[in-house]
């Protein structure tokens, strides 16, 4: 298990505009996850499976952990909102298989599983982390979500809301 120092966790990623290899651009179809962002941590994700993604994304998001950017589900609400993803396997719920959890910052009227999604990862926040509690878990991922607004909220970061890969 990755060494992290969890009594500073800075409020800002990423130096003022997007540093290799971000951005990363993934796509594919959402697929059913464990459920487990929904009903025990509050806070819905849209995952992807890692094997879709091209061997570019594959080698820029070798480390493991929680990363920020850009997502867009095709459909009714197709907008662009701001997403915080975790890749990895999941120490706390002993995953055996690798994901990729987007959770989209927004609120969605229905599920979208088998839509078409694609984000643009453009920041590191943190690695891999296991935790003694679902309450540990659920307050690192108010923070994630808080430091990656933070992040976007940046010119440089902000500018690919609109970028024609969502289009």
């Amino acid at each position: 298990m990755t060494q992290y120092d969890r009594s500073h966790r800075p409020s800002i990623c990423g130096g003022d505009q997007p540093d290799a290899p971000f951005p990363v651009y993934l796509s594919g179809e959402v697929k059913r996850g464990f459920q487990r962002g929904s009903r025990e941590l509050g806070c819905p994700t849209a995952n992807l499976d890692p094997e879709d993604q091209s061997p570019e994304a594959a080698t820029a998001l070798e480390n493991l952990g929680v990363y920020y950017g850009y997502a867009r589900v095709d459909g009714a609400d197709s907008g662009v909102y701001p997403m915080v993803m975790s890749v990895g396997w999941n120490p706390f719920y002993k995953n055996t298989h690798k994901t990729i959890e987007i959770h989209i910052m927004h609120a969605y009227s229905a599920d979208f599983y088998g839509s078409q999604m694609r984000a643009i990862v453009l920041g590191y926040i943190r690695p891999e982390l296991d935790y003694v509690s679902t309450e540990a878990l659920i307050a690192d991922i108010k923070t994630d979500i808080q430091v990656a607004q933070n992040s976007l909220a940046r010119p440089a970061y902000s500018a690919y809301a609109t970028n024609a890969f969502f289009t």
